[in-house]
């Protein structure tokens, strides 16, 4: 038996595989820059999203920019 993780991102339950990092998250939504991430309220820059690894019930925010005004 594979070993999983459960992370909530923009609020909805995701189920990766462990050990996972931000970019398999980010992976799994499929989405395509510009946006910014931050894990469980801390910013995480785009260069790091490789080597931070996820943890069960951890929070991601995934924000992309609004145009318009």
């Amino acid at each position: 038996m594979s070993a999983t993780l459960t992370v909530h991102i923009n609020g909805q339950a995701f189920v990766l595989p462990a050990p996972a990092t931000l970019a398999d998250a980010v992976a799994q939504l499929g989405l395509k820059p510009p946006f910014a991430a931050a894990v469980n309220l801390q910013f995480v820059p785009n260069t790091q999203y490789h080597h931070t690894l996820l943890h069960d019930t951890d929070q991601i925010d995934l924000i992309a920019p609004v145009t318009g005004g």
